[in-house]
């Protein structure tokens, strides 16, 4: 099995509110009763198995020590008590169809809960995806009352026990169908299974403990970055209800394209125009790289089609920027369509002395039988 911090996404460093948030992201992704592709559930329970090991201090620590060894071979299905087990994703999955919602759902509902996360879509210029930039963005997302600090209570005043569930967060109803009586339990809709109504709401917040504020934020896009790049915020999603950590951001990247220029992973790659006597000679013309302008050297006798190079030129590795990749050249040679009367004298000249070192081939006749012999 991958390292299990690997799996989680997490630094070896994490504290246990970054490894819960990790894995609640990741079994979300991965339950397989949302997720048909095929490997999802086996995905589903390493990060189970990760999170199982990690979140245990006494394993984490032999773990960190020992790597698996450590374990004793454990490697059965993970504890989920503490996240709730299935119901708790069955509830977020599946909130509102009512039969999802166990016992335990209202009370898992009071404490405090994760804010969402953020989607931001940039767009960036191609010379900014390969050089990297800071930008500067505004975003909405919710943040905790400063008025009430997050309780939704006006001032002096507090929650009390809803008088719909008397606390409990759920109400049960009782069905009555042809093969029996049925009873369904779902979260409380007065209180929405917290268990508490706010009887003085927060005349900043509305009792909700959150406001919608406008913010500034700066992101920092690192080099090599191209389109469909995802980058994390941390923390700069909602902000959780009743003290709850907040979301993330997340940052998807849309790079605009380059006139002239065009990339292949970590290479660049451009047409250049050469005359004939410059494909012929040789020559050293000025081209254009995302570094600015610089020199190529064009080799005597460079054929159409012919691909030049320039080392390092190219993209920075992302995630490496030390390493580049480099600017491909494709060669297109034009040639003339009209001669003036001392042109074409002059290529008689040279199409006349080829011929007269001898044709090595029989079958190439006419002028310029030995030109290209």
């Amino acid at each position: 099995m991958a390292d299990y911090y690997d799996l989680l996404g997490v630094a070896r460093d994490s504290d246990p509110d970054t490894l819960k948030r990790a894995y609640r992201r990741l079994a979300r992704q991965y339950h397989p009763d949302v997720n048909k592709d095929p490997g999802a559930e086996d995905k589903f329970k390493e990060v189970g198995r990760a999170y199982e090991v990690l979140s245990d201090p006494q394993s984490r620590a032999r773990y960190d020590q020992f790597g698996e060894a450590g374990l004793g071979g454990g490697g059965g299905a993970p504890d989920m008590g503490d996240m709730g087990g299935f119901a708790d994703l069955f509830e977020t999955f599946f909130s509102g169809f009512g039969g999802a919602q166990q016992a335990g759902a209202g009370q898992r509902r009071r404490g405090p809960r994760q804010g969402d996360d953020l989607r931001l879509d940039l767009t960036i210029s191609f010379q900014e995806a390969v050089f990297g930039i800071e930008k500067e963005v505004q975003i909405r997302h919710l943040e905790t009352c400063g008025t009430c600090q997050g309780t939704g209570a006006k001032a002096g005043s507090g929650p009390t026990s809803c008088g719909t569930c008397g606390g409990q967060g759920q109400v049960r109803r009782a069905t009555r169908t042809p093969f029996g009586n049925f009873t369904q339990v779902a979260p409380c809709p007065s209180c929405e299974g917290s268990g508490q109504v706010i009887a003085d709401p927060c005349g900043a917040c509305g009792g909700q403990g959150l406001q919608q504020v406008r913010k500034k934020l700066r992101i920092n896009i690192p080099a090599g970055v191209d389109t469909g790049t995802r980058l994390r915020v941390a923390n700069e999603g909602n902000a959780g209800q009743r003290g709850g950590p907040a979301g993330d951001l997340y940052v998807f990247l849309s790079v605009q394209s380059h006139g002239q220029l065009r990339r292949d992973g970590i290479n660049i790659g451009s047409e250049i125009n050469l005359n004939y006597l410059q494909a012929i000679l040789g020559d050293t013309i000025e081209v254009e790289t995302v570094d600015g302008l610089e020199q190529l050297p064009i080799p005597a006798g460079t054929q159409p089609g012919a691909v030049l190079t320039l080392q390092g030129k190219g993209v920075p590795k992302l995630g490496n920027p030390v390493a580049r990749g480099n600017h491909l050249f494709s060669v297109k040679v034009q040639l003339p369509t009209k001669l003036n009367s001392e042109e074409r004298e002059l290529l008689q000249q040279l199409a006349g002395h080829h011929s007269n070192k001898g044709q090595k081939h029989p079958h190439k006749s006419g002028l310029f039988g030995g030109l290209f012999g």
